[in-house]
């Protein structure tokens, strides 16, 4: 699509992902085996034929541009166009903590695009969007932005927003019971380039720390917000809790189906490791399998990375293994959650729960 700009902005919360986000972004937090939250986000954007995305980098940005690199695997790897790796502001203006620094200093990068609009999004939400479907309600309700969001579920806790009848948001709320006419934002927005351009400078001017926040919301009488309802899955990534149970939720094969085909399939980086191997003694079942592990021990309602391995007798149940992660011979693990590059010794006994997984940081030996 054109006319669209995608903008990734990770300027996210991440303060309750505790060790799993020290070292890296959430964007480059592993999900579903073989890929990065920020997979998610990018095919959602090459899927609506999106051929320019700019990354608004914060910090800890090494391994998300090693994922990455050129684009190659999203189709953006372009002579024109294509992937933009955009650095973070390192001035006063940049240090409030909120995305309007960072915004500012890129603004150049925006101006010198050929879009005309731009889709700003964040890595937190996992979703298979429509997004070219997004585009053309916002041109045929002529707003001035549009908030892709989803009916407000009835365990949300977070900020909501109020709609009139016409489907305008009226008010940004934390509602006790939320009502048809409030709205989970999934962050997702729409607008025209020269609107968002105007909001960056003015809230960088009146000391704004949010874009949405200082620049959409406290504007809502001024300019006409929509919302385009999205009724398909979505998983939220905002605590370690949200993290293993939604990756757990894809051995459901309708979830599975529907994440990654729906409309359109998502893309990663292709690493081209040997299939999987199952030794004589192996038992597999109900789990997520990528390419390059070694199994002979007995593996249940799991997801597993690449090139991990269970060694003879041990049993691994309910669990989410990462990359590069060695389980010992007759180790047993039960809703755990292991970090890239760490190991479980042999006989050793691990056990966590559905909202509170036991947790094995990266590069550790337990």
């Amino acid at each position: 699509m054109k006319a669209l700009l995608g903008l990734i902005n990770l300027y996210e919360d991440e303060s309750a992902l505790g060790p799993l986000a020290g070292h890296r972004p959430l964007a480059a937090m592993p999900y579903a085996g073989r890929y990065r939250l920020i997979d998610f986000t990018l095919s959602n954007l090459v899927n609506a034929d999106v051929r320019t995305v700019g990354v608004l980098v914060r910090d800890k940005y090494r391994s998300l541009i090693d994922h990455l690199r050129s684009g190659k695997e999203w189709d953006l790897a372009r002579k024109r166009d294509g992937l933009y790796i955009l650095p973070p502001a390192h001035s006063p203006a940049a240090a409030n903590g909120g995305d309007i620094g960072n915004l500012y200093f890129n603004l150049d990068y925006i101006y010198a695009s050929s879009e005309d609009f731009v889709v700003l999004c964040g890595s937190q939400t996992v979703c298979n969007l429509p997004l070219d479907q997004a585009f053309h309600y916002h041109l045929s309700v002529g707003a001035d932005v549009t908030v892709i969001g989803r009916d407000c579920p009835d365990d949300w806790q977070g900020p909501c927003l109020t709609t009139d009848e016409d489907g305008q948001v009226s008010a940004l709320c934390r509602p006790e019971e939320p009502s048809p006419y409030d709205i989970q934002p999934l962050g997702f927005y729409i607008m025209s380039k020269s609107l968002m351009a105007e909001l960056v400078r003015r809230c960088a001017a009146e000391g704004g720390h949010d874009l949405f926040v200082d620049g959409v919301v406290k504007n809502l009488t001024s300019l006409k917000v929509c919302v385009f309802r999205h009724t398909g899955y979505v998983a939220r990534i905002d605590s370690i809790a949200a993290y293993f149970q939604h990756q757990l939720e894809l051995l459901n094969p309708s979830v599975w189906q529907e994440l990654f085909f729906r409309y359109g399939i998502v893309y990663t980086k292709v690493k081209d490791e040997a299939p999987a191997k199952y030794k004589e003694q192996a038992v597999v079942r109900n789990s997520l399998v990528a390419n390059g592990c070694i199994i002979e021990g007995t593996v249940e309602n799991c997801i597993l990375s690449r090139s991990v391995v269970i060694e003879k007798d041990a049993v691994v149940r309910n669990s989410i293994i990462s990359q590069n992660v060695r389980i010992g011979s007759q180790a047993r693990l039960s809703h755990v959650l292991c970090d890239k590059d760490s190991a479980v010794s042999a006989g050793r006994c691990l056990t966590g729960a559905l909202h509170n997984p036991f947790i094995v940081r990266k590069g550790a030996v337990v």
